[in-house]
């Protein structure tokens, strides 16, 4: 029973082996995180277009949800920009039919819970492996685009022009046709901001700048009485904690919630697990991604019932705790103690935040996702990654955020296709020196075996590459300078095979054996072999064909020739000879 309830609250059993001497650590690293986050979660709720107090309230339930089911020692769960960008696109594409802009906080919380069941669904289906759709060059274009989206996103904040538009395009088409109503305290106030915040990470970078460059702030409109300017204040907070309430559906429909669910779901928990196993101690710290899938779900649901809007994991927050000491989810525990004390005593303070800072501090987180080292590491690994790369941002960035993550995942999966449908091929011959066999193509000075071509072809064989199989297999034994006796697969990489390609073989050997040519096959282990014997394909072949090991193959071969010619055939090793 102790370790069924230990599977379901991998927290408790954290706190059971909790160690005295882990307790400074949890501590200092609380009071840095939650000073780094105050301000970005207020910022974060701006992007979902809320006020910035159900920033602070989205914080409250997810991490003592977390703390309970999380897997994760150090993740820093709550609002995120990803996901808040994300709930307000989907939210504002509903809140029309959901009885206009008083409907607005309301639909975000429902958006929160329906994400929340799509994650318990996923946790029941054992879904945790839909991760690996999106790729690592996926994954750096949709952040890209993401803060571009964030960066247009605040362009009223920063300058307080009524920027216009259904889409990205639109809304820098409104920004620059009224680029002469800039309001140039505002922008003067965001850009001391952002000047602050990037010296700060310079000079800095492991204090909680953003609270300082805030307070700051709100200091300046205090005492200089900066808003006689004109600039905009947080204005009025509501006083304490949120309060336990079920959501007003209305006319809201599950269904037309559903997409946006989804998506936020898969990228939420994409972030989950990445930022969780970079940051696992090794230490008996198993990151379960079913288990993540659960803890966001039920997360969600939590907040969607406290008044909040749709959570993930913060990997700045993350690297921060980790940074301070962090050792357990203690560590979140500070954060909730101190964001409730700001709830509960730091209002006036909270008012006086400009809307201009806020914005530039978005802007500034925005500016943190485009990892630009990565970007050049893509490109020197490959161009067709860099493509990948570009390509989710431009759609990111064209087609919104919902759209973007189905355009990022059929882009990844195309690749997938092209490569398995055209994989390297290559004919092996014997280089000095080195033992194996190796590719041709490889070593300049290796040669191949007289008479014999032994051909690789680096993916399992199903029908979208059977043609390409058989066309590059024929276009090795037509590229031959001598004329060829057997022709040998080497069957290592075609781990699987479908109907199709077995047709595709059968057609091969065919060909080859109305030429004169034998077809053999090497390394066939036992999965491939169990797939081919019910065809009949391995009785046509031939048993004493089919070889274990390419040495055993070489041999028989050799055996063959020297049978036929009376001499060994040129290319083969002094040992295989001897053998």
């Amino acid at each position: 029973m102790k370790e069924k309830l230990g599977r379901i609250f991998p927290g408790v059993t954290a706190l059971r082996e909790y160690q005295r001497s882990w307790f400074k650590g949890d501590v200092i690293a609380g009071l840095t995180v939650a000073a780094y986050l105050i301000p970005q979660v207020m910022a974060y709720a701006v992007i979902a277009g809320l006020p910035p107090v159900v920033g602070l309230w989205a914080v409250l339930m997810p991490m003592i949800v977390y703390f309970f089911l999380g897997t994760s020692r150090k993740l820093s769960i709550g609002p995120e920009s990803t996901t808040a960008l994300m709930a307000a696109a989907g939210v504002g594409a509903l809140v029309g039919a959901a009885g206009g802009p008083e409907r607005y906080a309301e639909v975000a919380a429902i958006m929160a819970i329906a994400v929340g069941i799509v994650c318990i669904v996923g946790f029941v289906s054992r879904l945790g492996f839909l991760t690996r759709l999106l790729s690592r060059p996926v994954l750096i274009g949709y952040l890209i685009g993401i803060a571009l989206l964030m960066i247009v996103s605040q362009l009223s904040k920063v300058t307080q022009v009524d920027v216009l538009g259904d889409n990205t395009w639109q809304e820098l088409r409104s920004f620059f046709q009224q680029v002469h109503l800039v309001h140039i305290p505002t922008l003067v106030m965001a850009g001391a901001v952002l000047i602050m915040l990037y010296a700060a990470k310079w000079k800095f970078p492991k204090a909680p700048t953003s609270l300082f460059a805030l307070l700051l702030a709100a200091g300046a409109v205090a005492i200089f009485g900066l808003d006689k300017f004109g600039l905009d204040v947080i204005g009025e907070v509501p006083r304490g904690l949120p309060t336990l309430r079920v959501p007003n559906f209305g006319d809201v429909e599950i269904w037309s919630l559903l997409p946006y669910a989804i998506g936020i779901a898969v990228v939420g928990f994409s972030d989950n697990i990445l930022t969780a196993r970079a940051f696992a101690s090794g230490k008996g710290e198993v990151i379960d991604s079913n288990q993540e899938l659960l803890a966001l779900g039920a997360a969600n649901i939590a907040n969607g019932f406290f008044q909040g809007f749709p959570v993930s994991s913060s990997g700045s927050r993350t690297v921060l705790g980790d940074t301070a000491g962090a050792r357990t989810q203690i560590h979140s525990c500070v954060v909730i103690m101190l964001v409730v004390m700001v709830l509960v005593f730091a209002g006036p303070i909270l008012e006086t935040f400009p809307v201009a800072a806020l914005g530039a501090l978005v802007i500034y987180a925005a500016t943190q996702l485009i990892d630009v080292a990565e970007v050049r590491r893509i490109a020197h690994f490959r161009k067709s990654e860099l493509i990948i790369t570009a390509g989710t941002a431009v759609a990111v960035v064209f087609f919104g955020v919902l759209a973007g993550i189905g355009v990022a995942v059929a882009i990844s999966i195309l690749d997938l296709i092209r490569r398995i449908t055209k994989p390297y091929a290559d004919v092996l011959g014997y280089a000095p020196g080195i033992a194996g066999m190796h590719s041709l193509q490889d070593y300049s000075d290796s040669i191949p075996v007289e008479g014999l071509v032994v051909f690789r072809y680096d993916s399992p064989l199903f029908f979208a590459n059977a043609d390409d199989f058989f066309a590059r297999a024929i276009e090795a034994v037509d590229n031959s300078e001598q004329p060829v006796h057997w022709f040998l697969l080497n069957a290592e990489a075609n781990t699987e095979v479908d109907l199709t390609a077995v047709d595709a073989l059968e057609k091969l050997r065919s060909t080859f054996a109305d030429q004169g040519i034998r077809f053999a096959m090497a390394r066939v282990k036992q999965d491939l072999q169990r797939s081919l014997d019910p065809t009949k394909f391995t009785d046509r072949v031939g048993e004493q064909f089919i070889f274990a090991t390419l040495p055993t193959a070489v041999q028989a071969y050799v055996q063959e020739f020297r049978s036929k010619e009376g001499r060994n055939p040129e290319g083969v090793p002094e040992e295989i000879l001897d053998a």
